[in-house]
């Protein structure tokens, strides 16, 4: 008989067979796949094998899945957002679904959120752009024992629209005046200004435009303040830009409250040659074609989010609270925001990361000198 493994040899003991049985099974005869089964399963789990290890100093866990229901599903400012997901899964052995709308359809949306639901996701992260439609569906994953967190947009100022147990993302409200201040502080005093914006009323980014707009009713500066809808297609907003900014000779300040929308504001102030009269332009967002144009000068400024942060923070919420039994609850968290211009936008350039969606691949960032604070 050949020579048997002494742990397949214990492990058959257990099994309490006859003699001729046993003989039978180590031997192979007749039992083959079964004594290779028994071999191989100890193998999997013998001495030499490493112990299984959960992530990091923490215990096993299930591969637990989050669910991410977004607005525009597409978008490539949401490509950050997926590698910062990604990557928080992978650290915390974890795995994710992006779904929701392509289009901001909400009622894609609150389907997507019920599927969630009903396939017992162990998490889920919601875009809350509607401050009513999201409330039945999240209250169903709470009393389902689903953990819920809101990312990227978060209902009305003041009004979550939801019970989800945390935001984590950029105060939209408070991001639109800065979106102001920054206009009146980089020389606006009068005129026409216009609010581009991609979908009116949709809770991730109206809320820019009327922070914007407040601050400059309350500046005391002469001025007239117009919000323009571009739509989600992003070549439909460079013409809806185009053709406003070319049938408005007077125009002092252009703004946009979305990184499509800003991106085509860009291309038509360079095309138009609307710095030559002296036209003042801000919006928000890293795409490559904004920083060009900040690099160019055609637009003075935009707002970074951090995209990035807006993905990995969920999983890391979601993953501790059910690590935790809820213990640890998700709390609301500032992703930030700071301004580029021009002075500064080469460090957003020179090197292209996953944090800005700009490359796929993992990678050191290396950087010098002080830290700028204040």
């Amino acid at each position: 008989m050949r020579k048997i493994h002494p742990k397949v040899e214990e492990a058959v003991d257990t099994l309490d067979l006859n003699p001729v049985t046993r003989r039978r099974l180590l031997a192979g005869t007749g039992l083959a796949s079964a004594s290779l089964a028994a071999t191989a399963l100890l193998a999997g789990c013998g001495e030499d094998q490493p112990a299984a290890k959960g992530a990091g100093n923490y215990p096993v866990t299930p591969r637990w899945k989050f669910v991410f229901v977004c607005h525009v599903t597409a978008h490539p400012f949401f490509t950050p957002t997926q590698y910062g997901i990604a990557d928080a899964c992978a650290l915390l052995n974890c795995d994710y679904q992006w779904t929701g709308s392509q289009n901001s359809v909400v009622a894609e949306m609150v389907n997507a959120t019920n599927a969630g639901v009903s396939a017992k996701a162990d998490g889920i992260a919601v875009a809350v752009i509607d401050a009513r439609a999201f409330n039945g569906p999240v209250n169903a994953a709470l009393d389902a024992g689903i953990p819920v967190v809101s990312y990227n947009a978060d209902g009305e100022p003041n009004n979550p629209g939801t019970n989800r147990l945390a935001y984590i993302g950029q105060p939209l409200y408070d991001s639109g005046r800065s979106l102001g201040e920054q206009l009146i502080a980089t020389g606006f005093n009068g005129g026409e200004v216009v609010c581009f914006i991609a979908t009116p009323g949709s809770l991730n980014i109206q809320p820019r435009s009327d922070g914007a707009r407040d601050v400059l009713k309350e500046s005391g500066v002469s001025h007239t303040f117009t919000q323009i809808a571009t739509g989600t297609d992003l070549p439909a907003e460079l013409n809806a830009i185009e053709a406003y900014l070319q049938g408005h000779a007077n125009i002092k300040a252009a703004l946009a409250v979305d990184g499509g929308s800003t991106d085509a504001l860009g291309k038509t102030v360079a095309k138009l040659k609307l710095k030559d009269k002296g036209v003042i332009a801000g919006g928000f967002d890293l795409q490559p074609g904004t920083l060009e144009s900040v690099k160019g000068g055609s637009l003075d400024y935009t707002i970074d989010q951090q995209p990035y942060l807006q993905g990995f923070l969920p999983v890391m919420a979601l993953y501790l609270y059910k690590l935790s039994g809820g213990l640890v609850s998700p709390c609301d968290t500032n992703t930030s925001l700071s301004f580029v211009t021009k002075e500064n936008v080469a460090q957003f350039q020179d090197v292209k990361t996953r944090f800005e969606g700009s490359d796929t691949a993992q990678k050191i960032v290396p950087r010098s000198g002080g830290i700028p604070h204040k």
